[in-house]
C-alpha cells in the first residue's frame, strides 16, 4: 500500500513524496529510519482499471526520460537556470505526457518546491534513485554533473533493456506467424477437405480426429475465441499493474530456466551501479542500499534489500548482511567483504556492476544464437504434425482407390 507524505528534515526542509508499506505505522517507521519528521501521511486510493490501463499505455519511456536529463544537465553546465531550462524543454519535448509533466515540475518549482521535491511528486516517471541523486546534488552544487551521470546511467539500461527486447522480437513473429498459419488452415483449407473425408469412409488418424475437432470448434466459435484472447489481454494488463501481479511476475522470472539467470544477473548490476553512486554522493550505506531496493525493478530484490538495509542499521557489514540473502551469489559478498576490509567498497561495488553487465551482454547474445535454431525445430515439428494430419488421410485415401 501506498502513502502520500509530507515531513521535515532534520535541517527544517519540507519535504514530500510517496512510501510504501503495509501500514500507516509501517510507513512512518520508514519515514523515522530515514530521519524525518512526519507532517502527515494520507493512503494513496488504489487506480481503478480504466486508469491503470492508461498509465499502461501512455507511459513515459526511459529513452524519453534519458533524452530529458541530458538536455537538462547540458542547459545547466551551460549556467542556464533551471526554470528557464525547463521552460526550454518544454518546447522541445514532443511527447504530451512529458510536457504536462514538465509544466508541473516548473509550477512546483516556483512555488518553492527544490527540484528533487518536484521530481519526487511523479514517482512513476522519476524513480525514488533519481529523486535521491538529485537531491544529493543540490546539496554538493554539482547538479549538471549528477544528471549526466543519470543520463548515462538510464542510458546503459535502456541498452541492456533493448538488447533483451531485440533477442524475444524474432521469436514472437515466428510464433505469430505460425498461430496465423494454424489458423487459416483450420478455418478455411481443413473445412474444404472434410467432405472428401466423410465420403469416402477413410479411417482418420488421432492428430486428424483432434485438429478436425478443433477446426469445427473454431468455425462456430472463432469470435468465442476472439473476445475470450482481448477479455485477457485487457486483464492481464491490469493485473500486471497491480502490486502482487508485479510480485508473482517478479518472483517467476528469478526462476525462468535459462532467462531466471540471466534477470538476475540485471538485477545485480543495477543494485552494484546505484548503491555505488548513492554512497559517492554521501548516502550512508544503509540509505544507498534501502534507496538501490527500488531502483533495481524487482519486488523480491526490493525485498531482500529492505531487509538487509535493516541488518545493517542493527550493526552488521553489508557483505555480511548479503551473505545468506536468496538471489546474491557468494562473489558479490565476498568483493564487497574486500572492499569494505580495504577501504574501496565503492570501487569493488563498480567492479561488480561491471562484471554482471558483461555477463548480461554475453548471455543475451548466446540467446539470440541459440533461440532461433531452437524456435525453428519446435516449429518445424509443429507446421510437420499439422501438414501431417491432413495429407495421411489424403494417403490413406490414394491407397484405397
Amino acid at each position: 500500500m501506498k502513502f502520500n507524505y509530507k515531513a521535515r528534515t532534520k535541517e527544517g526542509e519540507l519535504q514530500v513524496g510517496n512510501v510504501e508499506a503495509a501500514t500507516r505505522d509501517a510507513a512512518a517507521a520508514i519515514l523515522l529510519g530515514h530521519e524525518l519528521f512526519v507532517l502527515s501521511i494520507e493512503p494513496i486510493k488504489e487506480d481503478s482499471m480504466l486508469v491503470r490501463l492508461a498509465n499502461f499505455f501512455e507511459r513515459v519511456k526511459m529513452m524519453d526520460i534519458m533524452i530529458f536529463t541530458r538536455q537538462f544537465a547540458t542547459l545547466l553546465s551551460s549556467q542556464v537556470p533551471v526554470g528557464d531550462s525547463l521552460r526550454s524543454l518544454y518546447a522541445q519535448t514532443t511527447r504530451p505526457v512529458l510536457k504536462e509533466i514538465i509544466t508541473e515540475i516548473s509550477s512546483d518549482i516556483d512555488s518553492g518546491f527544490s527540484l528533487s521535491q518536484a521530481l519526487g511528486r511523479h514517482p512513476g516517471v522519476f524513480s525514488e534513485f533519481y529523486v535521491n541523486m538529485v537531491k544529493s546534488a543540490e546539496v554538493t552544487g554539482r547538479l549538471s554533473e549528477v544528471l549526466d551521470f543519470l543520463a548515462d546511467y538510464l542510458e546503459k539500461q535502456s541498452i541492456l533493456l533493448g538488447k533483451l527486447r531485440n533477442a524475444l522480437i524474432y521469436p514472437a513473429f515466428v510464433i505469430g506467424l505460425f498461430i496465423v498459419v494454424v489458423f487459416v488452415m483450420m478455418t478455411m483449407v481443413l473445412p474444404q477437405m472434410m467432405p472428401i473425408f466423410t465420403e469416402s469412409k477413410v479411417e482418420l488418424p488421432a492428430i486428424t480426429k483432434v485438429i478436425i475437432a478443433l477446426s469445427t470448434f473454431l468455425q462456430g466459435y472463432w469470435w468465442v475465441m476472439l473476445i475470450v484472447a482481448v477479455v485477457s489481454i485487457v486483464l492481464f494488463i491490469d493485473y500486471m499493474q497491480t502490486a502482487e501481479g508485479k510480485a508473482i511476475v517478479d518472483e517467476i522470472s528469478l526462476r525462468l530456466p535459462v532467462f531466471g539467470t540471466l534477470f538476475q544477473f540485471l538485477y545485480l548490476a543495477r543494485f552494484a551501479e546505484s548503491t555505488k553512486v548513492l554512497i559517492q554522493g554521501g548516502l550512508t550505506i544503509p540509505q544507498a542500499v534501502e534507496i538501490s531496493s527500488h531502483t533495481i525493478g524487482n519486488y523480491v530484490y526490493r525485498d531482500i534489500l529492505h531487509e538487509t538495509a535493516q541488518n545493517i542499521r542493527k550493526g552488521q557489514l553489508l557483505s555480511q548482511a548479503l551473505k545468506d540473502a536468496p538471489y546474491f551469489p557468494p562473489l558479490v559478498g565476498q568483493l564487497i567483504a574486500v572492499g569494505e576490509s580495504t577501504g574501496r567498497l565503492e570501487i569493488l561495488l563498480s567492479k561488480i556492476s561491471d562484471y554482471y553487465s558483461r555477463q548480461v551482454d554475453d548471455k543475451v547474445s548466446n540467446l539470440v544464437e541459440l533461440i532461433q535454431p531452437a524456435l525453428l525445430v519446435v516449429i518445424g515439428v509443429m507446421v510437420a504434425g499439422l501438414f501431417a494430419a491432413i495429407l495421411l488421410p489424403l494417403y490413406s485415401l490414394t491407397n484405397s482407390i
